[in-house]
């Protein structure tokens, strides 16, 4: 009888403590080991999960409201999830009802805010659902230091990136961040996307538009992508556009000496 195992480790088996992407994985035979093709099925049935977690939004506006911040509850033109997922372009607008909603606040309340902020549940409520308040803390506490004035957030069902440009149309805004839930991966069922715009209306497209990702605990943290966010509005609103023609040439903050830098930009040393 063999005392090997059934499984041959792959020699680059060190390199896993580096990343959670699957390398290494090893092999029983000419098929993954057990170990590996489980948590295989695990990962995907969190991915799936994610996709089809209802948008709890009423805990959310409550903690909003308690900081004092004004929240209007929306849905898109998709009437459930499963038309949401094969009809992408009802998730790009409002429900009539909700256009109404929007257009009744600003008849009553006045348009011409700086920014107006969208959550949408996306394609992962569970992103919503962890980051998007932690996040907005960090990112309101500068808002308010650089002395913009706020629309009411806007909380948006079965709602997609694009949404956001015809609320911030409706409201009169000068620009719109929205928060939404990303495409699951294998390895990151919670990451939460922000896109922001200047100028939102209707009929955009994503070159309008500047995106940060995987704002999560175990990607970019909240008070970077508080930090990157910060800087393109600044320059948007000095050069007054966004999305392809805005780069994000901020200087990141590094640990080595008070030093800063940008690691998409080549030494300028």
């Amino acid at each position: 009888m063999s005392e090997r195992p059934p499984a041959t480790e792959n020699p680059w088996q060190q390199l896993r403590q580096l990343t959670p992407a699957r390398i290494a994985l090893g092999r029983a035979g000419t098929s993954l080991p057990t170990r590996a093709q489980l948590d295989f099925q695990f990962a995907h049935a969190q991915a799936r999960d994610a996709v089809h977690l209802p948008f709890d939004a009423k805990p959310l506006s409550d903690a909003l409201q308690q900081r004092g911040l004004d929240t209007l509850h929306l849905r898109s033109a998709a009437e459930d999830r499963h038309t949401y997922l094969q009809r992408p372009d009802l998730g790009r607008r409002l429900h009539a009802d909700s256009g109404a909603q929007l257009d009744t606040y600003a008849a009553q309340h006045g348009t011409g805010k700086d920014l107006a902020i969208v959550i949408a549940d996306g394609l992962s409520s569970l992103a919503v659902h962890r980051h998007s308040l932690p996040f907005l803390e960090r990112l309101l506490e500068q808002v308010t230091a650089e002395g913009w004035s706020l629309a009411p957030i806007s909380l948006v069902e079965q709602g997609r990136v694009a949404v956001a440009d015809e609320v911030g149309e409706r409201l009169g805004a000068k620009m719109t961040v929205i928060l939404i839930g990303e495409r699951p991966g294998l390895s990151s069922p919670d990451s939460l996307g922000l896109y922001f715009t200047y100028a939102p209306r209707v009929g955009l497209n994503d070159a309008y538009r500047n995106c940060i990702s995987n704002v999560r605990l175990e990607g970019l943290s909240y008070g970077m992508a508080t930090f990157r966010l910060m800087y393109l509005m600044r320059e948007a609103c000095r050069r007054q556009l966004s999305g392809v023609d805005l780069k994000d040439e901020a200087e990141t903050p590094t640990l080595e000496g008070g030093q800063t830098g940008n690691f998409l930009l080549p030494d300028q040393r």
